[in-house]
């Protein structure tokens, strides 16, 4: 995954200084064997327990700059994987927003495993690999040059096991690569089935599903159970096999140093070799073939996943709009090649003062034609374009200043009033956001909230603006809209939960003569409001005045007697 190695690559300063405390780390590596060797053929194989002692006092004094490297990796590592975590979470949501086959009117559950597990396997296993597997790679390089100057007729005792087990460890790791991904692919799915019904879980129970639910759920559990034995059964053998490689050279070893004492090979040599074999070698193959087949497959797993799932970004746009006027040209758009259209060949201009309502039955996608226009979606055919601009290849600073989009579901966030308001307009100063809340009739409820300092806890939906009705959130989130600086404003029915007086005093204050007012209209009045009206009706779109449409387009005619007439009990 490039952003990774990116990511990575921007540390390097961050990487030499690690690989400098790892010079420290691994003295004791490389001298443990050599000390116990000069302590035992200079001090006590020759009756100098002083001598002895201070070259034991020196293998001490090694492992102290070995804990003080160590140390200073620690010390080290966060500036490197926090960095590359907040990296790659950005990659994750930005994939996610851009995800057109993503979970539409839900959350992405899976799109939370990926922030939630995989991202943290990454950061979690890099975090592994610089400490663990960078110190055991110095440890057994230094500990077999320690063999080799120490007791060098040994070592070749040592490298046949260690090379073939290190060569059956090899052939292991396809499989447990493939297994290691069967468990991530299994934790994955279980996230989406549980997070898809326990977020629906009223309309389960309304429906009587509660059986099929539990046995959806089950099923994913089930087979993420079979996922994790199969990987505990290839870790198992991998264990065994350096295991093996592991002890193997010891008893070779003791084996062979009687002939070798009788060779001329010191005690003090075979001894060094011993210490440097179940000290030092012993433990970091064990450690190293750990890291190894979990914190190495883990990671690889995990940013391959994260890179199947993360739908190509485009690159953001350079260009800066020549205005504020926004214009569609032969707009069409499916879902699917072979579904009905939701509209086709549609042109629309929307210059400053223009007020236009957007209506049409239920499903028959003013949501979608709202995001179109907002540069959130991209048609199949046509072209939206910003001052002249294919929206595009606005640059996302402009794009975001000239237009401000709201949808039905308002989001707040955890802080304060001025925060919220703010979002769209961080440099605006009290007094703006306070005209702009009065404005639109939120000055009531901004006070009983405490004033700009009023402080939004967090909802039980996920986002702030606990103990506010929906109609209030929609309030703020149109205080918000209208304090941002904004040319275009497009409401999806972002005023729904207001009531009729409300709604048309928003709808008012919004409706400036220089800015381009859009609403999703679902109410009559709310379209009356406007100076056009854009009746959606599938592969037809009629645009007009109220007057001239009731004459000429028999779905708006339909729609409005719908409105007008009362509702009555069956």
């Amino acid at each position: 995954m490039t952003a990774y190695w990116r990511a990575l690559g921007g540390r390097w300063r961050e990487l030499a200084v690690l690989a400098g405390c790892s010079v420290l780390e691994a003295a004791p590596a490389f001298l443990s064997g050599a000390l116990v060797q000069r302590a035992v053929d200079d001090g006590f194989a020759a009756g100098r327990l002083g001598t002895a002692l201070a070259w034991l006092a020196a293998f001490g004094a090694a492992a102290v700059v070995g804990a003080f490297g160590t140390r200073l990796v620690w010390q080290r590592l966060g500036s490197i994987v926090e960095p590359l975590r907040d990296a790659l979470v950005r990659e994750v949501v930005a994939g996610v927003l851009h995800d057109r086959s993503g979970p539409r009117g839900g959350p992405d559950a899976a799109g939370v495993a990926r922030v939630t597990q995989h991202v943290e396997v990454v950061r979690d296993a890099t975090a592994g690999l610089l400490v663990r597997a960078r110190g055991l790679v110095l440890t057994v390089l230094g500990a077999l040059a320690g063999v080799a100057a120490v007791a060098g007729s040994l070592a070749w005792l040592i490298a046949p096991p260690v090379l073939l087990s290190l060569v059956v460890f090899g052939c292991l790791l396809p499989s447990l690569a493939r297994r290691q991904r069967g468990l991530a692919l299994a934790d994955e799915r279980t996230a989406a089935e549980a997070g898809a019904v326990l977020g629906g879980i009223r309309d389960v129970v309304a429906c009587g599903a509660e059986r099929e639910s539990e046995a959806q759920i089950r099923d994913a559990i089930e087979r993420q159970r079979r996922a994790a034995v199969r990987m505990s059964h290839a870790t198992a053998l991998r264990t065994l096999v350096i295991s093996i490689s592991g002890h193997l050279p010891v008893v070779l070893v003791l084996a062979a140093a009687p002939a070798a004492l009788a060779g001329g090979m010191s005690p003090g040599a075979v001894l060094g070799a011993l210490v440097y074999l179940t000290a030092t070698v012993h433990p970091a193959l064990d450690g190293l073939a750990t890291t190894t087949s979990t914190v190495v497959l883990r990671l690889l797993v995990a940013l391959r996943r994260l890179a199947e799932v993360r739908p190509p970004v485009a690159r953001p746009g350079t260009a800066v709009p020549a205005g504020p006027v926004l214009t569609a040209r032969g707009l069409a758009h499916r879902w699917g090649e072979h579904a009905e259209p939701l509209f086709q060949d549609l042109d629309l201009d929307l210059r400053p003062g223009e007020h236009l309502a957007v209506i049409g039955p239920s499903g028959i996608g003013k949501s979608t034609l709202a995001g179109v226009l907002a540069g959130t979606e991209t048609p199949r055919a046509g072209a939206v374009l910003l001052g002249g601009v294919p929206i595009a290849e606005v640059a996302p600073a402009h794009r975001h200043r000239l237009i401000a989009f709201t949808p039905q579901e308002t989001y707040l966030f955890a802080g304060t009033v001025r925060e919220n308001l703010a979002l769209l307009a961080p440099e605006a100063e009290d007094a703006h956001l306070l005209a702009a809340v009065a404005e639109v009739g939120a000055a009531g409820l901004v006070d009983r909230l405490g004033g700009l300092d009023g402080e939004l806890g967090h909802g039980g939906s996920g986002h702030g603006g606990a103990g506010l009705s929906t109609g209030e959130r929609q309030l703020l989130g149109v205080a918000r809209v209208h304090a941002s600086p904004a040319a275009v404003v497009i409401l999806d029915e972002a005023t729904a939960h207001l009531d009729g007086p409300a709604e048309a005093r928003a709808e008012r204050a919004l409706a400036r003569p220089d800015r381009a007012l859009v609403v999703i209209a679902h109410r009559p009045a709310s379209a009356r409001r406007a100076k056009r009206i854009l009746v959606l009706d599938g592969a037809r779109c009629d645009l007009g005045e109220h007057e001239a449409l009731l004459h000429r387009s028999e779905r708006y005619a339909e729609l409005a007697r719908a409105w007008e007439l009362p509702a009555t009990a069956p």
